[in-house]
């Protein structure tokens, strides 16, 4: 099945949480899954690097070895037969996040740096650099240039504030494309490039979804697995961590859904175009509104596949910064478990490849499915 479409990647921003997206790719990978495009933002840039950058026997290994490197495995248990004292271990791991940074991704800057009278002082509390280093040895990008799948990665221009689009197609990725996608301030310094100077891509949006509909090409079939890391969808805090944690799903959250009833009314425009072309007489199918009518959405049939990260029970309001080895492994595996959950459901196992129009699947949840 797979290889009568061509499959696209899209990886979220979400920082911690990015291991969620380590295990579902784990998963397809598994089942036979290959990928020809893979998007991301952030966090989702990193793992997308990963892939692209190796070859396939090598690019699990290579998350693997990505995730075990940044992750402090902390000497503590966590204490399992309690909620609270699961989310107060994990709140320790954050905590220790923020004093001592992430090995090979980032380390603080001395306070040093923030002296006012510096000719340059600091522009971000920590330093990236341990990052290239890290993408540097696990990233072939001579590889990832030549023969690896499609990169984007999104980042925001600091200071025209607009959303930049680094594709491999068009662009040579080094490590700094990676970096500047996800340079959120003011944890992260902006990074330069061609003399301009960018944050993370997720200040304007979270998800590639629209750039990879928008820059979908010709009628072969496309399925796109979208994987996100906050959830939009979520009950009422009932304290002031979970409020924490409900504001960050809102603003991280991409507004999918929101992202795929659009495509979905675009596609149904776009056929609604080509049905009236058809009965126009021949003179007029070429006036140039029907035209642009007729550009509207991707002209190919598309299945897009949500793979939502949902809350954990032991997470607080800094989970996309809880970098302990518990916390990355949890999250794992909950990626295998949605991705072996939405490819033997039935609504997915009697999917028909290339029918016109967008076909939507949210199947990784036991959560009240959308049609």
């Amino acid at each position: 099945m797979a290889g009568t479409e061509l499959n696209a990647l899209v990886l979220q921003g979400g920082g911690a949480l990015g291991a969620y997206q380590a295990g579902t790719f784990a998963a397809l990978t598994e089942n036979g899954f290959s990928f020809d495009w893979i998007a991301g933002i952030s966090i989702g840039a990193i793992n997308a690097a990963l892939i692209c950058g190796n070859r396939p026997e090598d690019r699990v290994p290579a998350m693997q070895a990505f995730w075990d490197r940044i992750t402090n495995n902390l000497p503590v248990a966590a204490p399992f037969w309690t909620v609270g004292g699961r989310r107060a271990f994990s709140e320790l791991a954050a905590t220790e996040v923020m004093l001592a940074g992430a090995p090979g991704f980032f380390r603080p800057r001395p306070v040093s740096a923030f002296w006012p009278f510096l000719s340059e002082p600091g522009l971000s509390f920590y330093d990236t650099s341990p990052l290239e280093a890290t993408l540097n040895e696990l990233v072939d990008f001579e590889l990832l240039n030549s023969k690896g799948p499609r990169l984007c990665v999104g980042a925001t221009d600091v200071e025209t504030g607009n959303f930049t689009y680094f594709d491999s197609r068009t662009t040579r990725i080094d490590a700094r494309h990676i970096m500047a996608s996800g340079a959120l301030p003011p944890g992260f310094p902006p990074v330069e490039i061609g003399g301009r100077h960018y944050w993370d891509g997720g200040l304007v949006s979270n998800t590639p979804l629209q750039y990879v509909m928008e820059q979908a090409e010709g009628d072969q079939p496309l399925c796109i697995f979208q994987v996100d890391l906050f959830n939009a969808r979520g009950g009422l805090p009932k304290d002031v961590i979970e409020v924490q944690q409900r504001e960050k799903d809102i603003r991280y959250s991409s507004r999918t859904r929101l992202t795929t009833d659009r495509y979905r009314q675009l596609h149904a425009l776009h056929t609604a175009a080509e049905r009236l072309a058809a009965k126009l007489p021949e003179g007029l199918r070429d006036d140039p509104d029907l035209a642009l009518l007729r550009q509207a959405g991707p002209s190919c049939p598309v299945t897009l596949v949500h793979l939502i990260h949902r809350k954990e029970g032991f997470e607080g309001s800094g989970k996309d910064y809880e970098f302990s080895r518990q916390s990355m492994s949890d999250h794992w595996a909950a990626g295998l478990a949605d991705v072996t959950r939405t490819l033997t459901h039935p609504s997915w196992k009697s999917r028909r490849v290339g029918v016109d129009g967008l076909h939507v699947f949210d199947l990784g949840t036991t959560e009240k499915k959308e049609a």
